[in-house]
């Protein structure tokens, strides 16, 4: 129990709007009697500031609900709940669609505005007769009946669905995004005791892992779902437990923005659980809980109270400080608490109007989310929410009438709009601005993204001994369980001492007898060598040049074609991506794209390179006819196209599993794929770099995938960020070991960070850049780590200067990638190299080596007479994007 001095100190710290520690916080929840009302008064206070700002000053929100309890089967066993149950006590295992739609249509009958799906985890992992009737009604999974009756619900009665599922991985929530404007998941509680320990609360039940949950917060708003979540008290939790969930909540929704809600729920004891002889958590308890949140989230975030749970202390809870009462349903009861029926809405306004306040209908996607808009809300959805929403505020039109809408693709995409010259006028008149107008908040929070910086950002140096190679593969599983991807700041740690002489020199004496064998310790201290060390491991690296890929310095002739640049993933190293509403937004039409492959092909390209944005309005089967309509127009051109995260945003938009998608886009025209999107396969790196991007996890399930149905990919690795030395040797023997399982990696390409226009940079997050000492030690280690197993390396002449590219040249790498004809993505970062290259200026950048230069395929074959004599006639590059040149 906290002293009645510690108290008034963090009742004073409060009252004065500083900012408070866990510690304080903790003192707070013990807050009663004169002490809780001081507490409520300043809850209050801050709630009452944050309705102001929103436009909403003096109410408090509800949502007009249904309930829909999908299955009541789960595979967690929690000590307290008596919705989950066993498949003798149900009829059947689901409800059924029919059943669905009834319990939808009456709720639309009655005014309802919001379809609740509650349902156990994953009931197939523990029931068979779970499993046995989705494969008897023709579904992959729960979470494939979920989104097909979310589907159902929005075509037929026009109700909005909100789903809880429980917990849901990155990839599950990129296929439920387009069907429900909102979904949720209680983090209940961070205390691992109560996962951990036989009889307590959470023991036996996987998807309490607080870890896991915490993780699908954080997926959540990388994906931009707005996102309900709250805590549960008094299942023995202790008092710090609670005051560590509230901040774990804060973080995330500072970070990412998404946190659309929290519930502070109390903890009801039922019969027939193993926790119903445990006392009901306290009112005044509930409402010390709820201030403390209120002060440690802030005003922005909506608090809400379930109302049939605190019996008639409505006043007490709105002095606590909650905005929002939750759904309450005029037709269904509450599954997860059947004992406590829900208020009548008429009551609970009038109960509400006597503490001051005016009850008002929001819908179950709160009402900032609804005017923003993109990136929050599927353009797939946008007509359902309009026919309800209120435009002035966000909240509920009286008049809304609920009927049925088609949900189906979007019908944009293919026309074309925007800047579409984009690829030459980035080498005249540039970039309309360094930055996008929402640059303060599209990435998320700054100041928390620097919490999350790696143990260390800065180039780290190697020990005489370190953590173990093979401990990346077994890292990059770990992303599907929350855990951390890469060196752990123990590990970090480990690595950060100087290095000595004698590191380097023996490293370089292992590498030129074992090169692929060299430890994580001796690889990170040939990142240090400098001066003749340097040169040294350059000549180790440009003799197995010699021995792996000959003399030649090979480049193809091609043709990037970029699609579309909208783009709401919100990858902070990139200055490419667009809102539609930009100045330099644009997407081609098919015809462009087609159009362009054609100038490629007769200005003798054997390649086209093909990606784009994550365009909300693109649909998941776009990537086949952009795909088509090249093939149709140049049959003979080699398509390299769609990195992995735009095989995720396929296969999530059209609910194909990985694989199918990528035979469909195969059987369209597809040849290979670029492996971008890789960055650094290290999610602690990756989730400072972007704020939606996939997680190494996926990308590296997309690239073995796509190497499994015969299409073969790239590797690439973005350095010289927020990463360090370590985080560069692991991407690269991560990349080997998948090499020696599938071999369907053609070159591994290094990508140097351009840092100038990255919004990262710009934040003062990220460094710029790599030193030219390091570009040349980590290409040479590239080719030195990768020998026997990849046999091209390639630099980027878009990002290194050309006096650095002949360096590189000699040391280790055999490849400089293609002519390109455009390349947007890099000049819009701030690369001042142009876009292209004609093959004289290769061939010259080459000569200076004394190396011969040759023209490629993708594959590394020889082209055929007819398109080198093409290539010859044009340079290697089209008409229409060759600079003008000034009159003498």
């Amino acid at each position: 129990m906290s002293s009645d001095s510690a108290l008034r100190r963090a009742l004073a710290r409060a009252r004065d709007g500083k900012t408070l520690d866990v510690t304080e916080a903790t003192v707070l929840l013990h807050a009663r009697d004169e002490h809780l009302d001081t507490l409520l008064d300043h809850a209050s206070r801050i709630r009452d500031a944050g309705l102001r700002a929103a436009g909403r000053e003096g109410i408090i929100t509800y949502s007009r609900k249904v309930f829909i309890p999908l299955t009541r089967l789960c595979r967690d066993r929690c000590g307290y709940c008596t919705f989950a149950t066993a498949p003798h006590k149900l009829p059947a295992p689901f409800l059924s669609p029919d059943e669905v739609l009834e319990i939808a249509r009456q709720g639309a009958a009655m005014g309802c505005k919001e379809a609740l799906f509650t349902l156990g985890d994953r009931p197939e992992d523990r029931w068979h007769q779970a499993r046995e009737w989705l494969d008897a009604h023709g579904y992959d999974d729960t979470l494939s009946y979920v989104r097909a009756m979310a589907i159902r619900v929005l075509e037929e009665t026009g109700l909005l669905p909100h789903l809880n599922p429980g917990v849901l991985s990155w990839r599950d929530l990129q296929r439920l995004k387009p069907v429900a404007p909102s979904m949720g998941m209680m983090l209940e509680t961070t205390s691992r005791r109560l996962f951990e320990e036989k009889g307590q609360a959470h023991y036996g039940s996987p998807d309490k892992d607080p870890a896991v949950r915490l993780r699908v917060l954080e997926d959540a708003g990388r994906t931009n779902v707005p996102f309900t979540t709250g805590i549960l008290i008094g299942i023995g939790e202790t008092v710090q437990d609670r005051a560590e969930a509230i901040f774990a909540i804060r973080r995330v929704a500072r970070e990412y923005g998404g946190i659309q809600e929290v519930i502070v729920q109390n903890f009801r004891a039922k019969p027939d659980t193993a926790m119903r002889g445990l006392p009901d958590a306290d009112l005044q308890e509930l409402a010390a809980t709820i201030a403390v949140a209120r002060l440690i989230l802030g005003p922005r975030v909506r608090l809400q109270a379930p109302p049939n749970l605190v019996d008639a202390e409505y006043e007490l809870m709105i002095r606590a400080g909650i905005d929002d009462w939750g759904g309450v349903s005029p037709l269904t009861p509450d599954h997860v608490n059947p004992e406590r029926p829900w208020p009548q809405i008429d009551d609970l306004a009038a109960r509400t109007g006597e503490a001051g306040f005016q009850l008002r209908e929001r819908l179950t996607i709160y009402p900032e989310y609804v005017q923003a808009g993109e990136p929050w809300l599927d353009p797939r959805l946008f007509a359902h929410v309009a026919a309800l929403a209120d435009p002035a505020t966000g909240l509920a039109r009286e008049d809304a009438v609920l009927e049925g809408r088609p949900w189906q693709e979007p019908d944009g995409g293919f026309a074309a709009s925007g800047r579409v010259d984009l690829h030459v006028e980035v080498d005249t008149t540039g970039r309309t601005a360094d930055r996008r107008d929402d640059f303060d908040h599209v990435y998320g929070d700054w100041d928390a993204l620097r919490d999350r910086l790696p143990a260390s950002a800065e180039p780290v140096a190697a020990p005489s001994t370190g953590p173990s190679a093979e401990s990346v593969a077994e890292s990059v599983a770990g992303a599907s369980t929350g855990a951390s991807t890469g060196p752990s700041a123990g590990a970090a740690a480990a690595f950060s001492g100087g290095v000595l002489a004698g590191d380097v020199r023996r490293a370089l004496a292992r590498a030129a007898v074992d090169p692929a064998g060299l430890t994580d310790a001796e690889a990170v201290a040939l990142l240090s060598a400098d001066g003749a060390e340097l040169e040294e491991l350059a000549a180790i690296a440009d003799a197995l040049r010699a021995e792996a890929a000959g003399d030649a310095v090979t480049y193809v002739v091609n043709r990037n074609i970029n699609f579309t640049n909208v783009c709401y993933t919100g990858c902070r190293f990139c200055a490419f991506a667009q809102r539609r509403t930009d100045a330099d937004a644009y997407t081609l039409s098919l015809d462009q794209v087609a159009d362009r492959a054609e100038e490629a092909w007769a200005a003798g390209a054997t390649e086209v390179c093909m990606q784009g944005g994550i365009h909300p309005d693109l649909p998941g089967t776009a990537y086949f006819e952009i795909a088509k309509a090249v093939k149709a127009r140049t049959p003979g051109m080699h398509v390299h196209a769609f990195s992995p995260m735009e095989v995720i945003n396929g296969a999530s938009r059209t609910n194909l599993s990985i694989r199918d998608w990528l035979e469909a886009a195969k059987e369209a025209g597809v040849d290979s794929l670029p492996g971008t999107a890789a960055e650094i396969l290290d999610d602690d790196v990756r989730w400072v770099l972007t704020k939606g991007k996939l997680p190494a996890k996926e990308w590296v399930e997309v690239i073995t995938t796509a190497h499994k149905v015969g299409l073969p990919t790239t590797a690439t690795m973005m350095y010289g960020h927020v990463d360090n030395h370590l985080h560069w040797v692991r991407h690269i023997k991560l990349i080997r070991r998948l090499q020696e399982e599938t071999g369907g990696f053609s070159e591994f390409v290094l990508l140097p960070f351009v840092h100038t226009s990255a919004p990262i940079y710009l934040a003062g997050v990220a460094r710029p850049g790599p030193t030219a000492r390091e570009n040349r030690a980590v290409h040479a280690l590239a080719r030195i780590l990768l020998h026997g197993a990849i046999g091209n390396i390639q630099c980027s002449w878009v990002k290194l200067q050309d006096d650095l590219c002949r360096q590189v040249l000699q040391g280790g790498v055999n490849d400089l990638g293609g002519t390109l004809m455009e390349e947007t993505i890099s000049r819009m970062a701030g690369s001042e190299n142009g876009s292209y290259k004609t093959i004289s200026e290769l061939r010259e950048m080459v000569g200076v080596t004394g190396r011969p230069a040759r023209q490629r395929t993708t594959e590394y074959g020889v082209p055929s007479e007819e398109r080198l004599a093409a290539s010859a006639a044009s340079d290697g590059v089209c008409q229409s994007v060759r600079r003008v040149l000034p009159l003498a």
